[in-house]
């Protein structure tokens, strides 16, 4: 009878050890981590700043706000590759508050924000490595390309 109960207390805090470990990993309840980037500013061509550093496994909000003039595209194929998009949202401000105007959710490789506005990234990090290719593929009036102008960056996840 002790072995019963003994073994019964064993899986009871089994049961719940098992369960807080699940919760630790529970997205949905992760505070996001927030990271604004800058697309641009007025007559400049750049991403600010220009190297993100991430982690595998957290919740992060990218806020990439454009600033400039000019439309901006946040694009990279490998980034795309080593992330878990939640979801993507349209934001805009109104009367002092951020409204949420569309929400995607699925692979995203490029986003393209337009001047003035701002959009949110919910990702989660999946693998590590370093992205190389961020960069604005937005032709400029010179027939250049941003990124031939400097608007390009790195991502690194560790």
């Amino acid at each position: 009878m002790v072995s019963f109960r003994f073994a019964l207390g064993a899986a009871v805090l089994l049961g719940f050890a098992t369960g807080a470990a699940l919760a630790a990993g529970d997205l949905s309840k992760q505070t996001p981590i927030e990271v604004t980037i800058d697309l641009g500013s007025p007559g400049k061509h750049e991403f600010a700043p220009k190297q993100l550093k991430l982690e595998t496994g957290k919740l992060y909000k990218l806020i990439l706000r454009n600033a400039s003039n000019d439309p901006h595209y946040f694009t990279s194929h490998a980034f795309s590759q080593m992330v878990f998009t939640r979801k993507a949202q349209v934001t805009q401000q109104q009367n002092g508050k951020t409204v949420t105007l569309a929400e995607f959710k699925g692979a995203i490789r490029e986003i393209e924000v337009y001047p003035g506005q701002s959009a949110e990234w919910w990702l989660v990090p999946i693998a590590a490595g370093r992205a190389s290719d961020l960069r604005c593929d937005i032709k400029a009036s010179d027939g250049k390309t941003h990124a031939e102008l400097g608007m390009v960056g790195e991502i690194v996840i560790e």
